[in-house]
This record gives C-alpha cells, structure tokens and sequence, in this order.
C-alpha cells in the first residue's frame, strides 16, 4: 500500500476514559488531544505536500468525526482529503452503553479474573460511561430497557439512571450527553462510513425483577454486534440530508461483518 508508520502513516492514541466533545463544549483533556492532533496532520501534510486521510474505528471513529467537526472549516479544506470511519459510536447511539452502566461493561476492556460487575464502578468513573444512549430522535419511545415494575425509553434516561442506582450520572449527562445525541451536524469534507451488517446484535435488556447487579436477557436485532443498525440507518439519513454532505458521502454495509473485525 506504500504506507509506513511514523513517516506517511501515524496513529492518534486517545485516553477511553473521556468522551470527544461536539463543537461548542469543552473539554480539557481533547482541547489539548485535538490541537496536538491538529499538529500531527500539518506537519504530515506539508511534509508530503498531500492533505490526509483520516481514519478512525469504533469510538475511535467518534473521536476522529469530532476532531473534524470541530476543526474550522477552511482547515478542513486545506489539509482533509477524505474522513474513513469504520463502525463509529456515532450520536445516534445504541444500546450497549445502558447495559454496560447497569451491569457493568462487557467486552470494552479487559482486566483478568475481572467480572462485568466489579468493573462497574470503575466504568461508571469514566465520561465515556454516560454517552453513546440511543438518542430519542432515533429510538423514538420504543422500550429499551425492560423491567417487571417499568420499561425505559431513549426519553427515560434520566429515570434509568436513578433506578440503577446512579443519580450520580445525570448531572454530566444533561451536561454533555443530551446535545450529542441530537447532533447530526456533517463533517462537510469527503465522508466513507463503513459498517457491519447481519450479526445478531442487542436491541432490548430485559431486567425483568428489577435487579441491575445481574446481566439481563437480551432481545436482539440487526447490526454489528455492537452498534445497531437502526443507528448507522439514521446517521446516513442525516448525512445525505444535508446539501453540502450528500454528494460527497458513501455509505458501505458489509453482511456478516462485526463491530471488531
């Protein structure tokens, strides 16, 4: 491919602790992360007199879709040549991010002879935790989360936070969560989103005694595994809705691909 790391190929490390933050909120740990990111694509583009690919995976592909968005817009247009984001968190949300903050975190990072349980208060912890809800402009009033006593919406976060035993949480979430999840605003710079398709992937947790110390039941739908598909349908609508995005998108579905291959 004649890509060699550190010369025309560089990685962009960001802590998962914190959550990039959509144009106008601040951050003190990204305003530092995106002005050295900033850096890095400057010095690589007039190094080789060429503007760059940018290219982010999972929550990385939501760090690189902020850091774009967040750059001006003349910026953009001097040194991006196209933005690749391959099965990004987007603002749309999915489901696993309730289900990691109730029960504790599957998967997202790995702590031997740790269970999901134990490493919820560690996860809780982290900014990360309270982004990625479906948002209600997606999910509409659909049950979510489903319990003998009540069912919780993408409207009844803030009720879901306290009945899991972290009122904690909605402070930060009506902070910073609740302007991310309808924003849909285009990077306005040539824009591939590629996304998995056809794996069995959770769209409903059913807690059915009330009892968040335990992994619910799931009811699944279509996606990646991770993301649902109803998220990334939704995020390509917003895109090709918007004038100035729509001719210079692509979406890519691949059947049978998931969230981590």
């Amino acid at each position: 491919m004649g890509y060699h790391d550190g010369d025309n190929m560089h990685g962009a490390p960001y802590d998962i602790r914190y959550a990039a933050p959509i144009p106008g909120q601040t951050s003190q740990v990204y305003s530092r992360y995106l002005k050295e990111l900033m850096e890095l694509v400057e010095t690589a583009s007039m190094k080789h007199h060429k503007k760059a690919i940018i290219l982010g995976h999972s929550l990385g592909g939501m760090v690189a879709l902020e850091f774009v968005r967040n750059a001006p817009l003349a910026w953009r247009n001097k040194y991006i040549k196209h933005l690749i984001l391959i099965a990004p968190t987007l603002s749309s949300g999915f489901v696993a991010p309730l289900t990691n903050l109730a029960s504790g975190p599957e998967g997202w990072f790995y702590v031997p002879e740790a269970t999901s349980l134990s490493l919820r208060p560690t996860w809780r912890s982290f900014e990360l935790s309270i982004v990625n809800f479906p948002s209600p402009k997606v999910y509409g009033h659909k049950p979510i989360v489903i319990t003998k006593q009540r069912n919780y919406s993408a409207y009844d976060v803030e009720d879901f936070l306290t009945a899991v035993g972290f009122s904690d949480g909605i402070e930060p979430f009506r902070r910073r969560t609740l302007a991310k999840m309808n924003y849909f605003k285009a990077p306005m710079v040539p824009l591939t989103c590629i996304n998995g398709m056809g794996i069995r992937t959770p769209r409903q947790a059913v807690y059915w005694d009330g009892n968040f110390d335990v992994l619910p039941d799931i009811v699944y739908g279509d996606g990646d595994g991770e993301i649902n598909l109803v998220s990334m349908l939704a995020f390509d609508k917003e895109m090709c809705r918007q004038p100035r995005q729509k001719w210079q998108f692509k979406s890519i579905k691949l059947n049978k691909a998931k969230h981590g291959l």
